[in-house]
């Protein structure tokens, strides 16, 4: 566990925001690994969807959680254009045998999609259980690994902030990357993601700095990152850490040993607005990291509120895209509606936090807006996109 930090250092994780949908033009072509034999629907019935949830184990984050996705699904199924979609909830305790189980109860019952679970482990257990069955998962998870097959991630994964940001900070002239990442399994999967972004657009990674998850190694590792960016001339320290992490005493020794976004751009894959109190640190302000659509997200939470009188989840809108995307796929009459072709076609669709489509590998990309903190408040540099062009952007 990584170790609390004074003052402002005390922050409570939050899980990442990765969010009725439209889909945003026609089918690409069927792409060669697609699911054979999709289930067809019958265009004249309402689609049976399986939304799979942690409610049951005992854990009042998990009830919280399902409550904030189940009601999220239900108000997409509010404005649906005309397609209609029999919601079968079925709760899982946050167990993946037990979502196996259910999983394969649904599709007995007659779900033609798969909405869910959470959790990488019971998605994939999910996946397997339903493969046989041609039935298509589309996961809560931002677990990259899980991917493919019949396995789909609405999560904002690492791959997707990396991509968006090297090619923002290309844009801006920013080349050469020192990462500087947790030595555990998200911050060596933040890593990868970085330098295969920086490849891929035209960047350098000229300095790599790992830490292991204590503040007496994260103090030890900054004369190396200082080392690492005046010694390979670099200018732009990409960071993996989280605001829970360490984030508030990277941005508070960097600056103190001569490094900072005036001498190499503070660059961030994860949410550095969340919680509120992080805008107020001295070290980040001026660095860069990636937000959702706020207007898609504003609009999304007003409506939440609205409905259900609270706020919602942080990922409540994963469900909201869910039932937005299998409804607006469903609502071109077509009895296979959901079949891979369909489901991965390229305009992809609107949804709670912006546009969003699923690929061929099973991952998702989102359309993310760059922002920055100036004076502690949030400043979008470059916005979301509203559309895809091509195979990305």
């Amino acid at each position: 566990m990584f170790a609390v930090f004074p003052k402002a250092r005390k922050m409570v994780h939050m899980i990442l925001l990765p969010v009725v949908a439209l889909m945003l033009a026609a089918c690409d072509t069927l792409p060669t690994n697609a699911i054979s034999g999709a289930p067809r629907l019958d265009t004249g019935e309402a689609v049976p969807v399986a939304l799979l949830l942690p409610g049951g184990s005992g854990q009042s984050t998990d009830e919280i959680l399902a409550q904030s996705l189940e009601n999220a699904a239900r108000l997409a199924m509010r404005d649906l254009n005309g397609a209609q979609i029999d919601l079968r909830v079925y709760q899982t305790a946050g167990n993946a045998g037990t979502a196996a189980a259910r999983a394969q109860q649904a599709v007995e019952e007659g779900a033609k999609i798969i909405l869910g679970p959470v959790y990488a482990a019971s998605a994939n257990a999910v996946g397997n259980a339903v493969a046989g069955d041609n039935i298509a998962v589309l996961s809560f998870s931002n677990t990259s690994a899980i991917a493919g097959g019949n396995v789909f991630v609405l999560g904002q994964t690492f791959q997707n902030t990396a991509n968006r940001m090297v090619r923002y900070a290309v844009g801006q002239g920013k080349q050469r990357f020192v990462i500087v990442h947790g030595q555990d399994p998200a911050g060596n999967q933040g890593r990868q993601a970085i330098a295969s972004a920086a490849s891929a657009q035209g960047g350098t990674v000229v300095g790599t700095v790992g830490y292991a998850l204590s503040q007496q190694d994260v103090i030890a590792a900054v004369p190396q990152i200082k080392a690492a960016v005046e010694g390979n001339a670099a200018d732009a320290v990409f960071m993996t850490t989280d605001t829970a992490s360490a984030l508030p005493l990277l941005s508070q020794l960097l600056p103190e040993a001569g490094i900072n976004s005036q001498t190499a751009q503070f660059m961030g894959l994860t949410r550095w607005d969340i919680p509120a109190q992080t805008l107020g640190l001295p070290g980040v302000q001026g660095g860069w990291f990636a937000v959702p659509d706020r207007g898609a997200s504003g609009a999304f939470s007003a409506q939440y509120q609205a409905a259900y009188g609270s706020a919602p989840h942080p990922i409540a809108g994963l469900a909201f895209d869910g039932i937005a995307a299998i409804g607006a796929l469903a609502s071109r009459g077509s009895g296979n509606a959901l079949n891979r072709a369909a489901l991965t076609q390229g305009a992809g669709f609107r949804g709670a936090s912006g546009i969003f489509r699923l690929r061929s590998d099973g991952t998702s990309e989102r359309g993310l807006a760059v922002a920055s903190i100036v004076n502690s408040q949030v400043v979008i540099l470059s916005p979301a996109p509203q559309s895809f062009g091509g195979s990305g952007f």
